[in-house]
């Protein structure tokens, strides 16, 4: 019976900045944050964004306030078109962070994505990507010899004007690894560095030789941030 190839899977999280990009222009100039969803083909063509696309975005931040800046430089943004408000949430959701959010739909220039291009080299979109401070956070599986990952995000680099570096990678032929370190590469490079801090800070110890106080001084973060982070980390790491 013959044997099917099989090719590595590799998990990469990319932290990305491209040029054109109304997400990254605003997250850069303003608090809070973006999480792209879903892209629909657009009901209209007409306008000034002929052929754009629809897309749905959650935007997040500490406070309203944060939110509703963000989402005022988001309709600023010479990149971007009708902008339109979904249901307003309070309190944090299962995926999405910060204290307020607010899901909605943007009409864009499919030619200011840098998606199509990452798939065209070989690293396929497996998660929401999130925006914040200017730069966008990928999680892509890239289906191919991993000695070729380099060539590949130097395409991307070439092809979207694109400034790309690799914050974690992780290969599923690393089968040796204890279920601990598995679980360890799903964390983001933000939670892995909150956790493993408050680790080595003694914040699991008992009784508790760090607060998540002085766990935020020590990133230099929120206290409303490091906790997000922590929790999420816990989350990743404790289920079953």
């Amino acid at each position: 019976m013959a044997i099917a190839d099989q090719r590595t899977t590799t998990r990469l999280t990319l932290d990305l900045w491209h040029p054109n990009c109304w997400a990254i222009e605003a997250t850069g100039r303003t608090p809070g944050g973006v999480l792209a969803h879903a892209i629909y083909n657009s009901p209209t063509t007409e306008g000034d964004h002929p052929g754009t696309v629809q897309g749905l975005f959650t935007a997040f931040g500490d406070t309203e306030d944060d939110v509703e800046q963000l989402l005022d430089a988001i309709q600023a943004s010479d990149h971007s078109g009708g902008l339109s408000k979904l249901q307003e949430r309070f309190g944090r959701e299962r995926n999405a962070p910060g204290n307020v959010v607010q899901e909605f739909f943007l009409e864009y220039d499919p030619d200011d994505m840098v998606c199509p291009t990452l798939l065209e080299h070989g690293f396929i979109h497996s998660a929401p990507v999130r925006i914040e401070d200017g730069r966008e956070e990928w999680q892509v599986c890239f289906v191919d010899d991993r000695s070729k990952i380099q060539d590949a995000l130097d395409g991307v680099r070439r092809d979207a004007g694109a400034e790309v570096t690799v914050d974690s990678i992780t290969t599923t032929e690393n089968a040796g690894g204890t279920e601990r370190d598995r679980r360890l590469d799903t964390l983001t490079t933000q939670q892995r560095e909150v956790f493993e801090h408050a680790r080595a800070a003694g914040y699991y110890e008992w009784p508790r030789e760090s607060s998540t106080r002085e766990l935020a001084s020590d990133l230099s973060v929120s206290k409303t941030t490091l906790l997000e982070h922590l929790r999420k980390a816990e989350a990743k790491l404790l289920n079953p």
